[in-house]
Order: structure tokens, then sequence, then C-alpha cells
């Protein structure tokens, strides 16, 4: 069984994502490139499917993957592994729970602006429309720090 090699289709298959995210998986190596056959095509090792089944269940648990790289890194066997494993998903559960409140607050903030509209809303003016057009919205939310931008986070 240690032989059989799996091409992307096969892999992306039994781990239920497309071909294109074993590529980008690759680029952006959590994969290692997978050798090729005389015809071409990549042939993967059959543990592949479990490593991007890692890699998508982390991904489910909010990891990035920069931090799913960091992870995989700790796969591997040694003594103070569970510690910066048990770390890395502490300051995770702290950065979902910093979003949990930036959230909760927008909604606040969202909220109560909408029932200024239903309340005090003529055909001319609109309190959420002028809200957001002002510099400095009513009950805008306030967090330790800002959510992480898109790029950050991957």
């Amino acid at each position: 069984m240690a032989d059989t090699v799996l091409h992307s289709r096969q892999v992306a298959d039994a781990a239920g994502v497309h071909v294109e995210t074993l590529r980008y998986y690759e680029r952006r190596g959590l994969l290692r490139v997978p050798r090729r056959s005389p015809a071409g095509y990549r042939q993967y090792d059959v543990d592949t499917v479990q490593l991007v089944r890692f890699i998508k269940q982390a991904q489910a648990l909010g990891f990035t993957l920069v931090e799913i790289a960091e992870l995989l890194a700790l796969r591997r066997p040694r003594a103070d592994r569970c510690t910066a494993v048990h770390a890395a998903a502490v300051a995770k559960i702290r950065q979902i729970d910093d979003k949990v409140q930036h959230l909760l607050a927008v909604r606040g903030a969202l909220a109560e602006l909408t029932a200024q509209c239903a309340e005090e809303a003529t055909p001319l003016a609109c309190p959420l429309i002028e809200a957001l057009a002002s510099a400095a919205p009513p009950a805008a939310p306030t967090t330790s720090r800002p959510p992480a931008s898109r790029k950050a986070r991957r």
C-alpha cells in the first residue's frame, strides 16, 4: 500500500476539495510538490488525502493557512509539541472571542440605527443613511483591537 500513488483528481475527490485546492496548497507550502509520472501527471502518496483533510478541518476551526503551516510543523514529534499546539489553540480562541465581541458591537450599533430608522424616518431623511454619511456614526463599535485583515488571515 505504501507504493500506491494517487493522481490529483483521486486525492481531491477523496479529500472533498477541488484539484485547484491541491495546487494552491502546494504553492503555499502546505503540501510537498508531488513527483510526476512519465506522462507528467502529479503522483501523490496515499497519506496526502489525510493531510488535506487535516488542513480543511483546521480551516473549519478558524485557523489561517499560515497558522495551519505552523500546526503542520508541530505534527512532528518533539518535547514541547502539545504545549505549542495548546498555546496556538488558546490564541485562536482569544481571536475568536475578540471577533465575537466586535460583531456584537457592530450588531448593536446597526440595531440602534435600524430602530432610529423605524421611529424617525421621513421621506426626506433616513437616520441610517445620515449616520453612514457622517464622520462619526452614533454608537460606533469599539474593540480592544480591530479584526485582522483578509490578507493577515491567510
